[in-house]
């Protein structure tokens, strides 16, 4: 019994990368909106577009990429229980720490202006949402499918 200790099914790591991305990029994309309400005037619809440029280039060129690559990962572990842990490769955990750690590093640097926090943290945080809604989104479309 202990050495399931931690392992979950290939559904349940699904659906945990899911939630993971998903309460990510809300967080993200709240710090993008909190940023937004110190922008005045025309100003505001220019980020906006920045926004959307910003949303399509990282879901596109690169969450879809990895959420594609991490269900076949995923969804190979099928029948077996694995680590909790795993809904992310080593090469996953150092992009999120260098994510994390340079946005905090931005952030608290002053380096870049709340104009710049606001249009890059929001659409970068709507396609981390968008990619944790795709993980569950296939997690369960993947259990229907072996049942």
């Amino acid at each position: 019994m202990l050495n399931n200790l931690g392992k979950v099914s290939s559904h349940t790591l699904m659906i945990i990368a899911g939630c993971v991305w998903l309460i990510a990029g809300i967080n993200v994309f709240a710090m993008g909106m909190g940023a937004y309400a110190n922008q005045q005037g025309w100003i505001t619809v220019a980020l906006m577009g920045g926004t959307l440029v910003i949303f399509l280039a990282f879901h596109l060129f690169v969450f879809r990429k990895m959420v594609n690559k991490h269900t076949v990962r995923i969804t190979g572990y099928q029948g077996t229980k694995t680590h909790v842990i795993k809904f992310l490769d080593k090469r996953g955990y150092l992009i999120m720490a260098f994510m994390m750690g340079g946005g905090i590093l931005l952030r608290a640097s002053g380096v870049v202006p709340t104009w710049f926090i606001a249009f890059f943290y929001t659409g970068l945080g709507a396609a981390l949402a968008l990619a944790g809604v795709t993980f569950l989104i296939r997690a369960f479309a993947h259990a229907k499918t072996n049942v």
